[in-house]
């Protein structure tokens, strides 16, 4: 399977405008899962089972710790399809109440040279109504879902609460946690909502209303990387005082710092959140700076710059519980997942 992405369909998708590859390849997955002997193989290539894997974590049992980030299935369409990678948890969204078309084309860059990505999406979603259906609909026996919430663009800072709760509400009987974007730099003024008073206010509502549930659910934050010593301290009292369930350490970096492409070429995308390898390290620092601070109290789910074996065991060791990928599948091809196990599997 690794020379079959390598050499055939990576340059094959790398020759069409990213967002195009992204559907293309859900639709050549799918269409091959339909037949018989394809699936036999597809699922013989990429499942693997074994007990030292799982992992219970927020008081959820996890049948292996790696997950697929938010962004990749934003309206929760491609559930079946990507659980047959071998994923324990897939995390669904970003979605906002009312369907938005995000940003203008083209909004998606690849970085080949540093086996990275630039995004400036801004939550192009369909909406609640839409993943509430597709929610609804039977999920794949073993894996849990996450639910990834953020606020419409037009919606002010100020009325932002009122999003979260419609998201939380609407999906709440159908997701196995919840996770809190305000670090996506591509909704304008939405990361000014990780400064400590507005985003208390808005942990302790969802908290308050889940509290109020017969069975409450595990609500994470997901921050961005590009957090100052100070802030991430802001952070760790938020959630000590909230007493939410985790933090998802990081999101994508407006930094441009160290890379191998061309200044020219970086300046000709323009603003978006940068993500895959560069991002490693941070979100390692990230990471080991929370889990230093928090302890085994608040598990932390590690993403960023992960792309083998090696990088998903500096997460794990650094405190990640639990461990997301998405940009990287780009570059290494969906048997990086297996590759990952193997990796835990050899240091159990």
């Amino acid at each position: 399977m690794d020379t079959l992405y390598r050499f055939l369909l990576k340059p094959f998708l790398f020759a069409l405008s990213p967002e195009r590859a992204h559907r293309l390849t859900l639709i050549l997955f799918e269409t091959a899962l339909r037949i018989p002997i394809l699936s036999a193989w597809v699922k013989a290539v990429f499942k693997l089972e074994d007990p030292r894997l799982e992992r219970e974590v927020f008081g959820l049992r996890f049948r292996n710790p790696i997950g697929l980030a938010a962004g990749f299935d934003k309206n929760g369409a491609h559930i079946h399809t990507m659980a047959q990678l071998g994923f324990g948890f897939l995390e669904v969204g970003t979605v906002t109440p009312k369907g938005q078309e995000g940003n203008p084309a083209p909004r998606l860059f690849r970085l080949p040279q540093d086996k990275a990505l630039i995004n400036r999406m801004g939550f192009n979603n369909e909406g609640l109504d839409t993943l509430v259906r597709q929610l609804q609909k039977p999920r794949p026996a073993g894996i849990l879902i996450g639910g990834n919430i953020g606020k419409n663009k037009i919606t002010p800072n100020e009325e932002a609460t009122a999003d979260y709760v419609a998201c939380f509400e609407a999906i709440f009987p159908y997701v196995d946690y919840f996770v809190v974007n305000v670090s996506s730099p591509n909704t304008p003024g939405l990361r000014e909502l990780q400064e400590k008073e507005p985003l208390q206010a808005l942990l302790q509502k969802l908290q308050d209303l889940n509290r109020e549930k017969p069975t409450p659910k595990p609500i994470l934050l997901k921050i961005a990387p590009d957090l100052s010593d100070t802030q991430l301290d802001d952070i760790v009292a938020i959630v000590l005082e909230t007493r939410l369930a985790g933090i998802i350490a990081t999101n994508t970096t407006i930094s441009r710092e160290g890379l191998q492409t061309s200044s020219a070429e970086v300046e000709a995308i323009g603003a978006g959140g940068l993500s895959g390898r560069p991002l490693r390290q941070r979100a390692t620092e990230v990471i080991r700076y929370l889990h230093q601070r928090l302890g085994k109290d608040v598990p932390i789910i590690g993403v960023g710059g992960i792309g083998s074996a090696g990088d998903a065991l500096e997460k794990l060791q650094a405190g990640a519980s639990l461990i997301q990928v998405y940009s990287s599948l780009v570059y290494e091809g969906p048997t990086l997942i297996r590759k990952i196990k193997e990796g835990i599997l050899t240091h159990a």
